[in-house]
């Protein structure tokens, strides 16, 4: 359903959502009003139904407030101060409850801080609370009693002195140091936490715009809605709001890099991740804070680090808001659900509780620009998947994106993200379909861990099937409308089978058009009088009356094709099938496969896109049908060409 009381849609300012500024406060109070109907007699806890997360009831109801409150205060500090439904009063009441006797077990105090691995999802939080503090400080924090500033400090400090998870976590104490210096209360405690998240950052940036989320290679939405949020609106808040004379007496040390500007160069390949029906692109975990994912592009438009036109920027909140409204990501209750569209468990993580979704309130920081800014005052435009055919190479985080006017559908192709700390095993029973696949859409997502994976290039052994965890990037390179990624990875087994010495896959996918060229190098699989092995290559897993085509055509190597049933289905359909092919493996093979998911009426045949000129156990040549161009593609060492008609 969609929230009650929108007001009607403007088309002439917004011709591809119908929204506005008016919409976004509409959307914030509907989902505050339904959500405070959970809240303890203080308004310290927002216990909302539903299953509690593996943090306990208390963290789920700090959650609550929490996240609900950062959606009040973007709307209240964006409106200059005007709070028609009184929502500050209510989180300053509830801020006084929670902080007055912080972990004792009655029905309003606030669980205290702990390190990471001793229940420390507080710290999470504490970031969010200090956040609304210092967006709406003339209007909550200054008009406070000094004892409750006090005790509110006191338990913010817990974010200081305790262990962070490895990763963004760190940005949670820069950010309440943040708040606490724009009061005149930092201190050397307050500087320690911000140059280490600095400097932690610093070491996950990996160029083009795009951190990796802690050590290793784990490149997803946190880019947007945590690594570049936290430093950039910090320096944006410093140079607008903050007024106390001792407020960041610190802060020019955070000025030498160029957040900003990453944030620029970030939304250059960002915002291609965004389909013309609105939907974000599924990839990663925490994907049930769905509209946080356009955060990023309304932080750009606020701050003016950014390479989109208001319009087109606008564009794309509204257009992802709008998607989520319009495919049940509001319950009947008014309640965000655990979700995608709906409710749907393969989308959630063991974090997950029932306010966990309300993250979703950082896309309200467009609030933060006026009625008369140009994000708002500007005709929408269209978004970057809308306009010609895009391939784009991402060589620092080893992504490659697609994009198809004809049906506005983006695929990202990974080659580089995994998710696997450089401190732990490669493990077959942590593999996270949310990063292991080879493709990713926004319009279809990975099935679920207990059926056959979508996007798949399986080593099987002894009836076993392989899964992907590490992933070693080879290279990234384009040109004009095609484009390529390279990587390699060890195949593991679950259920405790053996790994094979050697065994090794390396895999590069080419694309123009609406068109994927997956080749992979299986050397190493064990021969069939050691041990039976096959190779199984699956395509984009759809879902009946899906107005979606999912093809995969063999080019070289493959012996039999099938289809594979996913029964658990995707976020975006109930039941879902793939095509899939089949072959033998042993020692070195080489195998090259087209695939293609689209959802056009009447796409051209996929089968007939190329031929192969010459191929063996460690290269291919393939012709291209419509213009007559080869792609060369070669291992050890690794090479792909493109070649036009005239140079071939």
């Amino acid at each position: 359903m969609t929230l009650p009381g929108l007001p009607r849609e403007d088309r002439g300012s917004s011709p591809y959502t119908g929204y506005g500024r008016a919409h976004w406060e509409a959307v914030a109070d509907g989902l505050l009003r339904s959500a405070w109907q959970w809240a303890t007699p203080g308004g310290a806890l927002l216990d909302l139904p539903g299953t509690p997360s593996v943090s306990g009831v208390r963290s789920d109801g700090l959650e609550g407030y929490a996240r609900t409150f950062l959606a009040a205060a973007f709307r209240v500090a964006g409106a200059a101060g005007a709070d028609p439904y009184g929502w500050l009063e209510r989180y300053a009441q509830g801020l006084a409850a929670g902080t007055r006797t912080p972990g004792r077990d009655d029905a309003e105090s606030w669980p205290v801080i702990r390190d990471v691995y001793a229940g420390g999802q507080p710290m999470v939080e504490s970031a969010s609370v200090a956040l609304g503090l210092r967006l709406t400080r003339p209007w909550l924090w200054d008009r406070l009693d000094s004892a409750v500033q006090d005790r509110t400090e006191e338990w913010l400090r817990g974010a200081l002195r305790h262990l962070p998870s490895p990763n963004n976590w760190y940005l949670f104490p820069y950010t309440v140091a943040g708040f606490l210096e724009s009061v005149g209360r930092g201190d050397a405690e307050t500087a320690r936490a911000r140059s280490r998240a600095l400097e932690l950052l610093e070491g996950w940036y990996e160029g083009q715009g795009w951190y990796a989320d802690g050590d290793g290679r784990a490149f997803d939405h946190y880019n947007g809605w945590a690594l570049h949020l936290y430093p950039v609106l910090d320096a944006h808040l410093a140079a607008s709001l903050d007024v106390h004379p001792d407020a960041h007496r610190d802060a020019s040390p955070d000025q030498k890099v160029p957040y900003g500007d990453r944030l620029r160069a970030h939304l250059d390949s960002f915002s291609l991740l965004f389909g013309a029906d609105g939907a974000p692109i599924h990839f990663g975990r925490s994907l049930t804070y769905r509209f946080a994912a356009a955060s990023a592009v309304g932080l750009g438009a606020v701050t003016g680090h950014t390479p989109l036109s208001p319009g087109t920027s606008r564009r794309l909140i509204s257009g992802s808001l709008r998607y989520f409204l319009d495919r049940g990501a509001v319950g009947a209750d008014g309640l965000l659900t655990l979700g995608w569209h709906g409710p749907h468990g393969a989308s959630l993580q063991r974090y997950s509780g029932p306010a966990s979704p309300y993250w979703a309130s950082k896309a309200f920081v467009c609030l933060l620009a006026p009625q008369t800014h140009p994000l708002w005052t500007a005709t929408e435009e269209p978004a970057p998947s809308e306009g010609p055919d895009r391939v784009l190479a991402l060589r620092a985080p080893g992504l490659l994106i697609q994009t198809t006017r004809a049906d506005g559908i983006v695929r990202l192709h990974n080659h580089g993200s995994d998710h696997v700390g450089p401190d732990q095993s490669e493990a077959a029973r942590d593999e996270d379909p949310l990063y292991s696949r080879q493709a990713y859409s926004t319009r279809s997502g990975p099935t679920a861990s207990a059926n056959t994976p979508d996007n798949h290039l399986a080593v099987v052994v002894a009836g076993v099937r392989s899964v992907r965890r590490r992933i070693h990037p080879l290279g990234t390179g384009q040109g004009d409308g095609w484009g390529w990624a390279a990587s390699w990875h060890r195949p593991v087994f679950p259920g405790g089978a053996p790994m094979v010495p050697g065994l090794r896959v390396e895999s590069v996918t080419f694309v123009r058009g609406p068109h994927e060229l997956r080749v992979h190098r299986v050397s190493g699989a064990p021969y069939g009088a050691q041990r039976e092995a096959r190779v199984e290559q699956t395509g984009w897993a759809t879902g009946p009356g899906e107005p979606l085509r999912s093809e995969l055509h063999p080019v070289y190597g493959w012996e039999a094709r099938d289809e594979a049933r996913a029964p658990a289905g995707t976020a975006f359909t109930r039941w879902a099938s793939m095509p899939r092919l089949t072959a033998e493996a042993d020692g070195t093979r080489l195998y090259a496969a087209l695939a293609a998911l689209t959802g056009e009426p009447d796409p051209a045949p996929t089968a007939e896109a190329v031929t192969v000129v010459t191929a063996d156990e460690g290269s291919i040549e393939v012709r291209w049908a419509h213009d007559g161009s080869l792609t060369r593609i070669a291992f050890g060492p690794l090479s792909v060409e493109h070649l036009s008609p005239a140079a071939g």
